[in-house]
């Protein structure tokens, strides 16, 4: 069992940056490939990014590429979203997601791919 706690959103101008951070406790954490997902109002949840527990493959959706970064700290079970440039379609409630991974580059990129969820952190971008 791995228990997923999101913060670091906000209200934050176009052009803006944030930092998310998802704190994981439970056993073997380094051995997870973590997700990040967001879902805005009316619309159904996303794939942002996610990074293999490696730390070595990283995916990311078209729309935050070169704009987001995904990171890890295995060592404080905690992973991170850096989020540069925002724009008020970014404006979404962000979900951490977890899954336990055999191979060490695994990088899943739907939401069935994981199997654990925090509950989300809100993230709006005003223009």
């Amino acid at each position: 069992q791995v228990q997923l706690v999101e913060s670091g959103g906000g209200l934050v101008q176009a052009g803006g940056s944030l930092r998310l951070s998802c704190a994981a406790s439970g056993r073997s954490y380094m051995e997870y490939c973590m997700g990040w997902f967001r879902q805005a109002p009316g619309k159904e949840r996303e794939f942002v990014t996610g990074i293999s527990w490696s730390g070595r493959s990283t995916k990311y959706s078209d729309s935050v590429k070169g704009r987001f970064t995904v990171s890890r700290e295995n060592e404080k079970n905690t992973v991170y979203l850096h989020m540069n440039n925002l724009k008020p379609e970014d404006s979404a409630v962000y979900y951490c997601a977890a899954v336990r991974a055999l191979e060490r580059d695994y990088v899943g990129v739907t939401g069935l791919s994981y199997d654990y969820w925090g509950q989300g952190t809100q993230v709006t971008v005003s223009s």
